[in-house]
């Protein structure tokens, strides 16, 4: 009997800890199956040409004189469930500190984003439908010729989508950038460059550098992650994790591009171990403050040992039984004069 009841007793407790179980698993489902999964988001993009059925163009590609107005088509899509309204808006490109592209704000634009208008400026897009814009680029008179870089914005819901659009108006170019403000710092190399010229650049870098003896650093041309739009200017880092540890170097850096743009720079850089350094010149003061300290003692012993055996040095006052002795003597003389 004692068996059973042994038994009885494990059975009952776990009958209620799988009917827990099947109901968090219950649950857990039904959970999922009324979850529906997010839909794609809308996109926004140049509009598939003649040639390119899919829609692939990186950006939309308008050339012409001043006084001519281009065109092209901007294309949203929309993969949800819901209709979409978005808005677009022209804006001018420019490069951020580090090289990165970017757009005005909706106030922010002089060239090609003011100079574009699309068909509209608020489109609804059915649900699973894509919309095609017509956009257009008015370039004015005046406009200098070269590379003036811009995007289409569109906006809707807190999220923006950029289609570059690259505009050039017919006349000269000119491709010219400079490299500036070369310093090592540490591990690494900090420079600066700046287009020059009125055409957009993919500029490509060489590096070296030279110790007192011998290369310490020689890298061959590559071209950098940046595109450098006209009246740009960026500032980049070059990393250099072997740099030495002491040693004077001169650092050169060549930068060339399309178009036979090239410029040069150099800096000197002084690697010297501080910390080191400084460890040791610590030790050197406290070394000799402490013997200067240990010179002085050693000087005031000696005086007071000289004191203690009867020395009158010229700063010591005389002894009672002296100064009487030297009065009655005054006194003397005084009296024998009398």
């Amino acid at each position: 009997m004692p068996p059973l009841t042994g038994h009885l007793t494990r059975l009952a407790l776990a009958v209620p800890l799988l009917a827990a179980l099947w109901w968090t698993t219950a649950m857990t489902s039904a959970a999922g199956a009324t979850e529906h999964p997010a839909a794609p988001a809308w996109t926004a993009r140049p509009a598939a040409n003649g040639t390119d059925r899919d829609g692939g163009r990186p950006y939309i590609y308008l050339e012409g004189l001043p006084g001519s107005v281009l065109q092209d088509r901007l294309s949203v899509t929309n993969p949800g469930p819901d209709p979409l309204t978005v808005r677009l808006r022209g804006a001018d490109a420019y490069n951020t500190a580090k090289g990165g592209f970017a757009v005005r704000g909706a106030h922010g634009s002089t060239g090609t984003g003011a100079w574009l208008r699309t068909a509209t400026e608020k489109v609804t897009v059915p649900a699973r439908t894509r919309a095609e814009v017509p956009v257009s680029v008015t370039v004015p008179d005046d406009a200098l010729p070269g590379d003036h870089p811009g995007a289409v914005v569109a906006e809707s819901g807190g999220r923006s989508v950029g289609v570059r659009v690259q505009l050039r108006v017919g006349g000269p170019t000119l491709a010219a950038l400079t490299v500036e403000d070369v310093r090592v710092s540490g591990g690494t190399i900090h420079y600066t460059l700046v287009n020059r010229g009125n055409a957009v650049l993919a500029p490509r870098l060489t590096v070296g550098a030279d110790g007192v003896f011998g290369t310490l650093l020689r890298r061959d041309a590559r071209t950098l992650p940046v595109e450098l739009l006209p009246g740009q200017r960026v500032r980049l880092t070059e990393p250099w994790r072997d740099a030495p540890a002491l040693d004077s170097a001169t650092v050169r850096l060549s930068v060339t591009a399309e178009g036979g743009a090239h410029s040069e720079a150099t800096a000197s850089a002084l690697f010297v171990p501080w910390l080191p350094l400084t460890g040791g010149a610590l030790l050197l003061l406290a070394g000799a403050a402490a013997g200067t300290y240990a010179h002085r003692r050693r000087r005031a012993a000696r005086r007071d040992g000289h004191y203690g055996h009867g020395s009158t040095g010229t700063g010591a006052a005389p002894s009672p039984d002296r100064q009487q002795h030297s009065d009655e003597r005054h006194l003397v003389k005084a009296g024998a004069e009398s």
